[in-house]
């Protein structure tokens, strides 16, 4: 090895022994909090308000969203955003609307380290609100509110909603878990492409719409008139769901699992997967396996209840609802 090389290599070795204890030093004084060496400039903006409205609209890009009562029974929203995509605040015509405005370059997303972005709503009890969310990336938690609709839509992020509401609940994701607890409405329609849905301790006046492309979907002490789930691949597990009308439940490949549950009329079809569980009622049962054991008890009297699989294995009983 030449002299030169040598020389390089010692510098270049400089250079690292420095850069690493700039690094410490850097790191000691943000308290390891890798964030702060993000390179996106970041404020919190608070936005009070004094108008009326009946319908509040958040269109916004990448931001976790979590909803809070008010303790002085005042509308006010806080904002923690980077300062390249802050959000405007209007009212007009009884619409709040929250809307994001991007001003960054495509050098803005590159970054090391990332904050990430939250809208905080703080609401009084305004059970005549009409709630609309719209949302590429982020996380969205609703607390026991209970509003006119519900209507949310985003990309890749999950939701939990302890909120009710008078008419409808719809909620549209692409990636991400829905959790309903806790909740009543008239209508719930509910999607989500990969991820799983969850319901508990729910009271829905007339129908539940239950839609997933691949996940599963888990309903515990639900009350409704009709049930509608559908999906490709993922297992569907109800335990005491009571439907006065219809459950009606469709699978590619998934299994079926229910415990004390019941309905004037089940229908369960599933190409791939076992269906299994108790019912409290007796059942006129029309069933059939192309492959696979059927166990379902003798009775000949109450509503239809027909299950169909290609594989899989078919196994009923009937249960007192006291047990």
């Amino acid at each position: 090895m030449n002299k030169k090389i040598k020389i390089s290599l010692i510098i270049s070795l400089c250079f690292v022994f420095t850069g690493a204890i700039l690094f410490v030093i850097a790191m000691s004084i943000n308290n390891w909090d890798f964030k702060k060496l993000g390179s996106q400039n970041f404020e919190t903006n608070s936005y009070e308000f004094t108008q009326e409205f009946n319908n509040l609209l958040i269109n916004t890009s990448t931001a976790d969203i979590d909803f809070q009562y008010s303790n002085d029974e005042k509308c006010k929203i806080i904002c923690y955003e980077n300062k390249k995509e802050k959000h405007s605040t209007t009212i007009e015509n009884g619409i709040l609307s929250i809307n994001c405005i991007n001003e960054k370059k495509w050098y803005d997303y590159i970054s090391l380290f990332s904050n990430n972005p939250k809208i905080t709503v703080y609401l009084p009890k305004l059970e005549s609100l009409n709630l609309e969310i719209k949302l590429s990336t982020g996380d969205i938690n609703i607390t026991d509110f209970t509003f006119e609709n519900i209507s949310i839509s985003a990309s890749t992020g999950d939701v939990k909603c302890s909120a009710s509401s008078k008419k409808q609940t719809k909620i549209h994701l692409s990636t991400g878990d829905i959790f309903i607890e806790n909740s009543m409405a008239e209508n719930y329609d509910l999607v989500s492409s990969t991820g799983l849905i969850k319901l508990n301790n729910v009271v829905c006046s007339n129908e539940i719409k239950l839609k997933v492309t691949t996940g599963d979907n888990y309903l515990t002490n639900v009350n409704c008139k009709n049930i509608v789930s559908t999906g490709s691949t993922g297992d569907i597990n109800l335990n005491s769901v009571i439907a006065t009308n219809n459950i009606s439940i469709t699978r590619n490949t998934g299994d079926v699992e229910f415990y004390k549950c019941d309905a004037s009329e089940i229908v369960i079809k599933t190409s791939t997967g076992d269906v299994e569980g108790t019912l409290l009622s007796d059942k006129v049962f029309i069933t059939k396996s192309n492959t696979g054991d059927i166990e379902i008890p003798k009775t000949t009297t109450g509503g239809k209840c027909k299950i169909t699989t290609n594989t899989g294995d078919i196994e009923i009983s009937i249960i007192n609802n006291t047990n």
